[in-house]
């Protein structure tokens, strides 16, 4: 940080090691790397731990905040070690130096007003104080600046810890606040922040985890620790699909006949977006359509789709009725104005009147209606892409980005899916399945939601096991998006990231606490695959240990 005063680098007279000098160490694949900068955060012996790429011992001095935060003239610090911390920074710059953690009363100070909610929170973590504004300098400062660096990742940031104080910056509040949560766990157990300097940023700009509370009814609570938790990880994303079969689980205006007994209030979920906005975190709504509408079908059986023998068929509305569409609408209307994030699920998957051998012959009034659409050529998938397209016109006007799974994405529809949806790729599985290949080579931005690593389905019905850290942070990447198999690297681009995903199949299998701890590492190796797709430095072992030692 500019701000500090310089001081002469102190030299061991004996050793002429000068006291200061930095040596860049390279985190990433492969790169074997010590704990921590010092004592205090259960990391491990001088022994347990392994030594830098520059050769250094990686001993480290324990040095408490009681003594100056400047090395004197007589003693001399070792080589720092890079942070340990999920998700793993992508590099750090080591010095010799005491590090720093925090003590009472020294200060969080902000160079931004954008930065204020980033100060008062950190400053509450760490016991500090939280000064605003100040462009004095004291030691044991916390600084953070927004540096607006044209062409950055927005969500990057750097932080220097030198002489004392520990400086945070990046491009935008976004990447500050990542780096204020890379600093929470380095202190974390009384650890030390290492001396020297971290550049860190993303991969991908889409670290999510998606929540069904429509088949499970979860507590506002639950879902706010959820956010806390994922707001640490670096997670920018919370999905919430509470709209189903089963339930429909936010209270709602102007339907207020759809509502499941159960179910959050408009005032909390408030209170969830707004925790989730003050740790950078998008609340993504869904409420799913043509499928999936069993809790509105329940208040209103008329737009119930049956077949041509009359036989009801589950959860689908009769998209040949304008009342369907209309309900769907004003609820979509409704949601915009309590959902204010850019990112909007339309769902589309699994509308039953496609998995039959003739969807014409069997839903007659849908091919009627396709036919007076499109023409003599119109088939029920086209009527469905029709469906969907229009529901996307009615988010768009409220200037939301959107997405829909991609069994939506009809490959039978003459029809094509709006240019802007992009596609939330689960399965395989799905009635005339394509590679993900197939939307990639067509443009097409992806959103990475495999089930085959990153479905918790609870219960495991229909052949699914609950995933497994372990086997996420080992084989999986944001390329792999389909099964095992990886799609060619020229696509990472359209690829945006990745969200892991709770879906509640068998709602009574598990209570909220179990789910909770069934997630945990789950949670913890998708990001650190999401912020670092290459081959982790940690073994599964020492990540699941770190993340222990974390809480």
């Amino acid at each position: 940080m500019s701000q500090h005063r310089r001081r002469r680098p102190a030299r061991n007279v004996k050793t002429g090691i000068v006291v200061g000098a930095a040596v860049a160490v390279t985190v990433g694949a492969g790169v074997g790397l010590g704990l921590w900068a010092s004592g205090g955060d259960g990391g491990g012996s001088a022994q347990e731990q392994a030594s830098s790429s520059s050769g250094t011992s990686d001993g480290t001095a324990s040095a408490g905040r009681g003594a100056s935060p400047t090395p004197s003239p007589t003693r001399s610090y070792p080589l720092s070690q890079a942070p340990r911390t999920i998700p793993a920074v992508r590099s750090h710059t080591a010095a010799h130096g005491p590090g720093w953690r925090p003590a009472r009363g020294e200060r969080v100070v902000i160079a931004d007003a954008r930065l204020a909610d980033e100060g008062r929170l950190i400053a509450s973590e760490l016991g500090l104080t939280y000064a605003g504004a100040k462009k004095d300098v004291k030691a044991g400062d916390l600084r953070l600046a927004v540096n607006g660096g044209a062409g950055a990742n927005p969500e990057s940031y750097t932080m220097t810890v030198r002489g004392g104080t520990v400086s945070i910056s990046g491009p935008t509040d976004a990447g500050v606040f990542y780096g204020t949560r890379t600093l929470k766990q380095e202190v974390h157990g009384g650890g030390t922040a290492p001396e020297g300097v971290v550049k860190d940023q993303p991969a991908k700009p889409v670290r999510g985890f998606m929540l069904d509370i429509a088949r499970k009814n979860f507590t506002a609570g639950w879902i706010e620790d959820r956010v806390r938790e994922l707001g640490d990880l670096k997670f920018n994303e919370l999905g919430l699909h509470f709209s189903d079969d089963q339930g429909f689980r936010i209270a709602s205006d102007t339907h207020p006949e759809v509502v499941s007994q159960q179910h959050l209030t408009k005032a909390e979920v408030k209170r969830i977006v707004a925790l989730a906005q003050s740790r950078h975190i998008t609340v993504v709504p869904e409420i799913d359509s043509p499928g999936h509408l069993g809790a509105v079908i329940a208040a209103h059986p008329d737009l119930q789709l049956r077949n041509v023998s009359g036989v009801a068929t589950r959860g689908a509305v009769d998209i040949s009725k304008p009342a369907a569409a209309k309900i769907v609408d004003d609820l979509l209307n409704e949601y915009a104005g309590l959902f204010p994030g850019g990112q909007w699920n339309l769902g589309g998957d699994e509308y039953q009147a496609l998995v039959v051998a003739n969807p014409q012959a069997s839903y007659p009034q849908l091919a009627a209606a396709a036919r007076q659409k499109y023409g003599s050529g119109g088939t029920v998938s086209d009527l469905t892409t029709g469906w969907l397209n229009d529901r996307a016109a009615t988010v768009r006007a409220h200037g939301r980005t959107m997405r829909a799974w991609n069994d939506g994405f009809l490959a039978a529809s003459s029809v094509q899916p709006a240019k802007d949806l992009r596609v939330g790729y689960w399965t395989g599985k799905e009635y005339g399945a394509r590679q993900p290949v197939a939307y990639l080579a067509a443009g097409r931005k992806l959103v990475n939601y495999n089930d085959e690593f990153l479905y918790y389905v609870l219960g495991q019905p229909n052949n699914f096991v609950y995933p497994t850290g372990q086997r996420i942070y080992e084989q999986w990447t944001p390329l792999v998006v389909r099964g095992t198999v990886s799609v060619p690297a020229r696509y990472d681009a359209q690829i945006l990231g990745g969200s892991f995903a709770v879906w509640c199949d068998l709602s009574g299998s598990q209570t909220e606490g179990q789910v909770a701890a069934g997630i945990r590492m789950p949670l913890r190796a998708t990001v650190q695959k999401l912020w670092d797709p290459r081959r982790p430095a940690l073994s599964w072992a020492q990540f699941k240990a770190l993340a222990g030692r974390l809480g």
